[in-house]
């Protein structure tokens, strides 16, 4: 790995050539400390820092405050004067005068002004440092963190704030294979947390993982430790960590949490990584831990798995089996963090970022990052951004719905990078040509990374180099999509619009080709095409040539991929299908095939009736209905199967406020707590159950904990759940029919 010439290219991996930052840190007015590894040392390593702020030529005249230079940037764009400050104070100075001066605040991409409030993203961008430079992904020392707490008698699910509900486990473990456990047995709380601070300040690592690490064990842990007034000074200064509310996004999904800053070291989520994952791929069925780890085989086949409602049972009664638990956890998040932090590893070598934020950030943003770092490189003026605009958008359409045999997948590499390079498309206020000089050169190297993988004369090196020409495509893909963001810098709508419209009439001439030829198109999605391919290419050496010839018809600089077989596809509706591998695997995409707002033996009979459908086994529908019918009518079911839950995101003082002022819909978790014995707190989890004889009823008024389900008697409204059995049934098409139309949920 170290051999691929990384920091060969200025453009993508920074003007500078300095090796082995593992973290910066802003240090007092006017430096900043790099964290540098050197084997198995890491030092400190101080140096000076100008913070500085782009701003219009007018607006830098009128500027108060003194500056120690002022670089005039080359161009006709408006952002032409750089401004360089003494230090932090004289910097928040000049900020506070902008906000008095200008209508438009910070962070508004249309202001005169460009300020980059995050000190160290300010430094990488000036110098071109980016981290782990010259570093291998196993040189990065990595702890992992898993936690395991009681959960006070009553309540569904533990919460920090509740006395009772303590941590019982603190695992911990890294790269280097070393796994330790702290037992609540034998150490109160107390002394699991001390002991953990000073394990982390013995260890020192780099970065610290877990699975939920933002919203359970971080929070947990730091809420734990406040009420011991143990400090928890794991920060490499000896400083506690800095918390405050953020939010993630990952494709259409948003998530909520608390941010942690621990000084000197990076916080990484690997729950989070995994919703980045699934943005492109679209194959797991949950984000939780057990689930991501089987999705990718890593889970050993002798883990030890526990119930969350067992956690505190198996402890008074078992404690040994609960340390068995949480090892396996831990070394489960490491195995995942081994697979889905490369490519942010990958990443922080070019982008002018810290690690933690490339984990966290969208992809549009870091190539605004990168045009920026050489605009500033080069000395070059910047524009603003232009106007958002409504434009066209991908070719996606449905031709055939139902169950589909024998189902191929092709898929145009790159289609709108290959449009745009092949067109020379890009961005009209790019007056420097950095945007599609930057595609170029990101192509260029994942051509050399994959050429190097294939010839990588170890795993861990070819491994490496995936996750590096896997970050390349991600990040090349993305180009098109910054066009059409309205807060880049250099978007431009126009362009977006050509690059979408030549897309479309691409790909609808491929359609054409393939039904010319004896193909039927199932589906198309922006890029790829699942097909029939004609009857007579099932002879390989006619499919070969089919392929051959259809690759053939395509422009130059157009590339297409044949990266699936499928035995048979059932299309539910456009983006929402499942796949029946030949292998006997099951894909399933899109959300209405995988809503977390089912039930869970909805969700469960909904993946056993797609795999009779896709094995071509009918006929056992009727009676697949029929066991899960028998089985609620009976009382059989466990009533975690029929039980949904939900968090207390709002206090209850504030769910009766918008409910009774703001005319805000009631719901049954909130009704729940509000009427519950026992006290409920923010963050808490409910789960609850339907009751009542009626399968019309309103939930809020027929719900009922499950912690006060009596399984000697059964209450749980049986004609409600069989008529939700009934709908999926019917609406995902019954034994008879091989399409249907209509919506799922």
């Amino acid at each position: 790995m170290k051999s691929f010439p990384l920091p060969d290219d200025p453009l993508l991996f920074g003007a500078s050539s300095l090796a082995g930052v593992t973290a910066i840190e802003p240090c007092g007015d006017r430096q900043v400390v790099m964290f540098c590894g050197e084997g198995d040392t890491r030092r400190e390593v101080m140096t000076d820092f100008n913070p500085f702020i782009l701003m219009t030529s007018a607006l830098a005249a009128e500027c108060p405050v003194e500056t120690t230079d002022v670089n005039v940037m080359q161009g006709s764009f408006p952002l032409d004067r750089l401004l360089f400050f003494s230090g932090m104070a004289k910097f928040q100075e000049a900020r506070r005068w902008l906000d008095s001066k200008c209508p438009q605040k910070q962070g508004d991409p249309m202001a005169p002004y460009v300020v980059i409030k995050d000190p160290v993203q300010q430094f990488l961008l000036q110098r071109g440092v980016t981290l782990f430079k010259g570093m291998a992904f196993g040189d990065v020392r990595r702890m992992q963190v898993d936690i395991e707490c009681i959960t006070t008698p009553g309540y569904d699910f533990c919460n920090a704030e509740r006395e009772g509900d303590r941590i019982v486990a603190i695992a911990m473990a890294d790269q280097t294979g070393w796994v330790e456990v702290l037992n609540g047995a034998t150490l109160d709380e107390r002394g699991l947390l001390e002991r953990f601070v000073s394990i982390v300040r013995e260890r020192d690592p780099d970065v610290i993982e877990g699975h939920n690490l933002y919203n359970f064990d971080l929070p947990y842990i730091a809420t734990r430790a406040q009420r011991y007034r143990v400090a928890l000074a794991i920060g490499r200064d000896g400083s506690e960590p800095v918390q405050r509310p953020s939010r993630f996004s990952a494709g259409e999904r948003t998530v909520n949490y608390t941010r942690f800053d621990i000084y000197g070291r990076h916080v990484i989520d690997t729950m989070f990584l995994a919703q980045s994952y699934d943005v492109s791929h679209r194959s797991l069925d949950s984000y939780g831990l057990k689930s991501v780890a089987v999705h990718f085989g890593v889970a050993a086949p002798d883990r030890t798995y526990l119930a969350g409602g067992d956690i505190s049972h198996v402890f008074a009664s078992d404690p040994d089996r609960l340390v068995d638990y949480v090892r396996d956890d831990v070394t489960e998040t490491r195995s995942v963090s081994d697979l889905l932090s490369r490519s942010s590893f990958a990443q922080a070598q070019m982008l002018p970022f810290s690690y933690q934020d490339i984990a966290l950030r969208g992809n549009a943003v870091k190539i605004d990052a990168l045009l920026l770092r050489e605009y500033l490189r080069l000395g070059r003026s910047l524009p603003q951004p232009s106007v958002g605009r409504p434009f066209g958008g991908g070719y996606t359409d449905l031709f055939m719905e139902g169950l589909i045999r024998n189902v191929h997948h092709c898929d145009v590499r790159s289609l709108y990078p290959s449009l745009m390079l092949a067109h020379q498309l890009a961005p009209s206020t790019d007056a420097a040509g950095v945007f599609l000089c930057l595609l170029d050169t990101l192509r260029r190297f994942r051509l050399e990374a994959k050429a190097a993988m294939r010839e990588a004369a170890t795993g861990t090196e070819k491994m490496e180099l995936d996750a590096l020409q896997s970050t390349f495509k991600i990040l090349i893909n993305s180009f098109y999509g910054y066009l059409g963001f309205s807060q880049a810098r250099f978007n431009d709508f126009d362009a977006a619009d050509r690059i979408t419209r030549e897309g479309r009439e691409l790909l609808t001439s491929m359609v054409m080709w393939l039904e010319e030829h004896g193909a039927k198109p199932v589906e198309i999605d922006t890029d790829g095409i699942y097909y029939v391919p004609p009857p007579e290419t099932a002879d390989p050496v006619r499919q070969d040539a089919f392929r051959k010839a259809f690759a053939m018809y395509l422009p130059t600089g157009i590339e297409i991929e044949f990266d699936g077989e499928y035995a048979a596809m059932f299309s539910y509706k456009m983006k929402n299908y499942a796949l029946l591998q030949h292998d006997g695997e099951m894909i399933v995409k899109g959300a209405a095939l995988k809503s977390r707002g089912l039930e869970p033996f909805q969700r469960d009979f909904m993946r056993r009736f797609l795999r009779l459908r896709l094995e071509g086994r009918e006929k056992e529908l009727p009676r697949l209905k029929e066991e899960f019918s028998s089985a609620l009518t009976g009382r059989t079911l466990p009533i975690s199967a029929l039980a949904k839950s939900e968090t207390l995101s709002d206090s209850l003082t504030v769910y009766v406020r918008k409910r009774d002022k703001e005319g805000a819909a009631k719901r049954a978790a909130y009704e729940l707590a509000l009427t519950a014995k026992r006290e409920y707190r923010t963050g808490d989890q409910v789960a609850f159950y339907v009751t009542g004889t009626r399968k019309n009823v309103a939930i809020h008024e027929s719900c009922k904990l499950a912690a006060d389900w009596d399984p000697q008697h059964r209450d749980e409204n049986v004609a409600y759940y069989l008529a939700k059995l009934d709908g999926l049934y019917e609406k995902l098409g019954g034994p008879a029919e091989t399409s249907r139309q209509g919506e799922l949920f």
